[in-house]
């Protein structure tokens, strides 16, 4: 092994002590993922953390102001573009997600996308409709699509199947930030003073769960395209998502301001069990989860 290949395996691993330290749902759910998909998208989630941790909080605590924000944000998107262009990068996570990038055609105008959305917690506090929008398929939908790439990497990517993962994908994808959305109320409009679906009375709440219903029908409807190296680690995030909003219904949105909701270790076992079975008969739809 090369000087570059060895530094570029030790960035992949730093991927996943992060995923391990800040997520445990999402870091069970891509153990569930083949290999080298599973580091891949260990890579992606490591920048997309790192990009978060920029806006919301660490960097504010560690006594940035807003503009020193925006600008290491700014930066850190630079230093990505200069590494995918060469090849190099002295940041581990960098490096790791550059490599990613090229091997799995990840596609730029996602990444600023996802960039775009990020700048905008930076300096806003609520959100139309069509502002919202823009923000989760830049935050949360593009997510979903460089995932996708990931897994169809070195396979043909055209056809009405391929149309329906790049729908589930977005769909997917858009559940998930819509759920957090939920979850997080109570420290999005306290610590963080961002309020994105300005939820008024339980029949606001109740449309928004409805909402991302139809998001995860939609990402369902994929799962039995999706190669096998990703279908069970896909399949255990829609479960995860499913049992997340059947909880979100049952918690007022009183007490959603003011705590966040969760799911105890032991259903998550159980989920990533039946991700499991359900994945292996891929060609039948079903309702569980949901």
């Amino acid at each position: 092994m090369g000087d570059l290949n060895r530094y570029t395996a030790t960035c992949h691993s730093v991927s996943t002590r992060v995923i391990g330290k800040y997520s445990t749902s999402f870091g069970q759910a891509t153990r569930l993922l083949g290999r080298p998909v599973r580091s891949r998208v260990r890579d992606l989630y490591a920048v997309v953390r790192v990009a978060d941790e920029i806006v919301d909080g660490p960097a504010a605590e560690a006594g940035m102001n807003p503009d020193q924000i925006a600008a290491e944000l700014d930066r850190f998107e630079s230093d990505i573009a200069q590494a995918i262009e060469n090849g190099f990068s002295a940041n581990p996570v960098i490096q790791a997600f550059s490599d990613t990038v090229r091997v799995c055609a990840i596609q730029p105008q996602h990444i600023r996308a996802f960039f775009r959305s990020m700048r905008a917690d930076t300096d806003k506090e609520t959100y139309t409709d069509g502002e919202l929008d823009d923000y989760i398929y830049g935050s949360a939908e593009v997510v979903g699509l460089m995932c996708l790439d990931i897994f169809l990497a070195g396979r043909d990517r055209t056809g009405e199947e391929h149309r329906t993962l790049v729908d589930g994908a977005r769909h997917l994808g858009a559940a998930f930030q819509k759920i957090n959305f939920l979850r997080d109320l109570a420290e999005d409009r306290e610590e963080l003073g961002r309020d994105y679906l300005g939820l008024d009375s339980e029949d606001d709440k109740d449309a928004a769960l409805e909402d991302i219903r139809n998001d995860l029908d939609i990402a369902r409807r994929s799962l039995p395209g999706l190669p096998a190296s990703s279908r069970t680690g896909v399949t255990a995030a829609y479960l995860l998502f499913g049992e997340l909003v059947r909880r979100l219904e049952q918690t007022s949105l009183a007490e959603l301001r003011r705590r966040r909701v969760r799911v105890p270790d032991r259903v998550k076992a159980k989920i990533l069990a039946q991700a499991v079975i359900e994945s292996r008969t891929p060609r039948k739809e079903s309702n569980r989860g949901l």
